[in-house]
Protein backbone atom coordinates (compact mmCIF):
# COMPACT_ATOMS: atom_id res chain seq x y z
CA UNK A 1 0.00 0.00 0.00
CA UNK A 2 1.09 3.57 -0.24
CA UNK A 3 1.29 6.04 2.55
CA UNK A 4 -2.10 7.11 2.96
CA UNK A 5 -3.69 5.22 0.63
CA UNK A 6 -6.01 2.47 0.80
CA UNK A 7 -6.42 -0.81 -1.12
CA UNK A 8 -9.91 0.55 -2.60
CA UNK A 9 -7.95 3.39 -3.77
CA UNK A 10 -4.80 1.31 -5.07
CA UNK A 11 -7.00 -0.91 -6.85
CA UNK A 12 -9.53 1.73 -8.53
CA UNK A 13 -5.99 3.25 -9.57
CA UNK A 14 -5.29 0.31 -11.49
CA UNK A 15 -8.06 -0.45 -12.90
CA UNK A 16 -8.34 3.00 -14.53
CA UNK A 17 -4.70 2.55 -15.86
CA UNK A 18 -5.85 -0.70 -17.04
CA UNK A 19 -8.77 0.33 -18.71
CA UNK A 20 -6.76 3.74 -19.81
CA UNK A 21 -6.31 2.61 -23.34
CA UNK A 22 -9.43 0.90 -23.97
CA UNK A 23 -13.50 1.89 -24.67
CA UNK A 24 -13.05 3.02 -20.61
CA UNK A 25 -10.44 5.31 -20.82
CA UNK A 26 -11.47 7.06 -24.03
CA UNK A 27 -15.14 7.57 -22.82
CA UNK A 28 -13.89 9.53 -19.67
CA UNK A 29 -15.07 6.58 -17.00
CA UNK A 30 -13.19 6.96 -13.64
CA UNK A 31 -13.32 4.13 -11.26
CA UNK A 32 -13.45 5.54 -7.35
CA UNK A 33 -13.76 2.33 -5.32
CA UNK A 34 -13.44 -1.27 -6.09
CA UNK A 35 -14.48 -3.68 -2.97
CA UNK A 36 -15.22 -7.22 -3.45
CA UNK A 37 -18.81 -7.58 -4.29
CA UNK A 38 -18.83 -3.69 -5.03
CA UNK A 39 -17.67 -0.70 -7.58
CA UNK A 40 -18.26 2.96 -7.95
CA UNK A 41 -17.57 4.98 -10.68
CA UNK A 42 -18.35 8.03 -12.59
CA UNK A 43 -18.59 9.30 -16.24
CA UNK A 44 -18.68 13.07 -17.04
CA UNK A 45 -21.05 14.02 -19.42
CA UNK A 46 -19.18 15.26 -23.15
CA UNK A 47 -20.64 16.38 -25.94
CA UNK A 48 -19.00 13.04 -27.81
CA UNK A 49 -21.08 11.02 -25.11
CA UNK A 50 -24.63 12.76 -26.18
CA UNK A 51 -27.18 11.12 -29.05
CA UNK A 52 -28.00 13.56 -32.35
CA UNK A 53 -30.79 14.43 -30.07
CA UNK A 54 -28.51 16.57 -27.43
CA UNK A 55 -29.01 13.87 -24.67
CA UNK A 56 -26.72 11.43 -23.24
CA UNK A 57 -26.99 8.32 -25.73
CA UNK A 58 -27.91 5.26 -24.23
CA UNK A 59 -24.58 3.67 -25.13
CA UNK A 60 -22.94 5.89 -22.92
CA UNK A 61 -24.91 4.72 -20.10
CA UNK A 62 -24.84 0.85 -20.97
CA UNK A 63 -20.82 1.14 -21.30
CA UNK A 64 -20.46 3.01 -17.64
CA UNK A 65 -22.13 0.31 -15.89
CA UNK A 66 -21.04 -1.98 -17.82
CA UNK A 67 -17.52 -1.13 -17.38
CA UNK A 68 -18.20 -1.34 -13.44
CA UNK A 69 -19.48 -4.55 -13.19
CA UNK A 70 -17.15 -6.15 -15.34
CA UNK A 71 -14.71 -4.55 -12.96
CA UNK A 72 -16.33 -6.07 -10.40
CA UNK A 73 -16.46 -9.58 -11.72
CA UNK A 74 -12.43 -9.50 -12.42
CA UNK A 75 -11.80 -8.03 -8.63
CA UNK A 76 -13.70 -11.03 -7.56
CA UNK A 77 -12.94 -14.27 -9.19
CA UNK A 78 -12.89 -17.37 -7.36
CA UNK A 79 -9.69 -19.13 -6.80
CA UNK A 80 -8.06 -20.42 -10.33
CA UNK A 81 -10.54 -18.36 -12.56
CA UNK A 82 -7.99 -16.57 -15.85
CA UNK A 83 -11.01 -14.00 -17.02
CA UNK A 84 -15.08 -13.46 -17.73
CA UNK A 85 -16.90 -12.56 -20.48
CA UNK A 86 -20.56 -11.40 -20.32
CA UNK A 87 -23.12 -13.49 -21.69
CA UNK A 88 -26.42 -11.35 -20.60
CA UNK A 89 -27.32 -8.01 -20.06
CA UNK A 90 -30.40 -5.98 -19.70
CA UNK A 91 -31.00 -1.87 -19.20
CA UNK A 92 -33.86 0.35 -18.29
CA UNK A 93 -33.56 3.81 -18.60
CA UNK A 94 -35.45 6.11 -17.51
CA UNK A 95 -33.86 9.48 -17.46
CA UNK A 96 -31.22 10.93 -18.96
CA UNK A 97 -28.56 14.19 -18.32
CA UNK A 98 -27.31 16.92 -20.68
CA UNK A 99 -24.01 17.64 -18.26
CA UNK A 100 -22.68 17.35 -15.03
CA UNK A 101 -21.24 13.99 -14.64
CA UNK A 102 -23.09 10.71 -14.21
CA UNK A 103 -22.04 7.74 -11.61
CA UNK A 104 -22.87 4.34 -10.90
CA UNK A 105 -23.11 1.79 -7.93
CA UNK A 106 -22.59 -1.66 -8.86
CA UNK A 107 -23.39 -4.98 -6.83
CA UNK A 108 -22.71 -8.24 -7.07
CA UNK A 109 -25.86 -10.04 -6.51
CA UNK A 110 -24.46 -13.84 -7.09
CA UNK A 111 -20.76 -14.30 -7.18
CA UNK A 112 -20.55 -17.78 -8.12
CA UNK A 113 -17.81 -20.37 -9.13
CA UNK A 114 -19.16 -20.94 -13.10
CA UNK A 115 -21.06 -17.62 -12.87
CA UNK A 116 -21.84 -14.03 -11.79
CA UNK A 117 -24.71 -11.40 -11.80
CA UNK A 118 -23.86 -8.06 -11.25
CA UNK A 119 -26.41 -5.19 -10.64
CA UNK A 120 -25.75 -1.55 -11.55
CA UNK A 121 -27.71 1.71 -11.01
CA UNK A 122 -26.64 4.28 -12.61
CA UNK A 123 -27.37 8.13 -11.22
CA UNK A 124 -27.35 11.87 -12.18
CA UNK A 125 -27.61 14.69 -9.50
CA UNK A 126 -29.07 11.95 -6.96
CA UNK A 127 -32.24 10.38 -9.54
CA UNK A 128 -31.42 6.93 -10.80
CA UNK A 129 -31.33 7.41 -14.56
CA UNK A 130 -30.73 3.65 -15.74
CA UNK A 131 -30.82 0.29 -13.59
CA UNK A 132 -28.60 -2.77 -15.84
CA UNK A 133 -28.25 -6.26 -14.70
CA UNK A 134 -25.58 -8.55 -16.13
CA UNK A 135 -24.40 -12.03 -16.00
CA UNK A 136 -20.99 -13.06 -16.46
CA UNK A 137 -19.45 -16.72 -17.05
CA UNK A 138 -16.41 -17.47 -15.51
CA UNK A 139 -13.52 -18.24 -17.59
CA UNK A 140 -10.56 -21.04 -16.30
CA UNK A 141 -7.53 -22.05 -18.31
CA UNK A 142 -8.20 -24.73 -20.22
CA UNK A 143 -6.95 -28.54 -19.33
CA UNK A 144 -6.21 -29.15 -22.46
CA UNK A 145 -3.69 -26.25 -23.78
Amino acid sequence: MTPGGNETDEQAQHLNQFGAPFLPGYLGIRILSVTKGRVTAELPVQPHLLAPNGYLHAGSVVTLADTACGYGCISSLPPGAQSFTTVELKSNHLGTAREGTISVVATGVHLGRTTQVWDAVVSYQDKTIALFRCTQMILFPRKDA
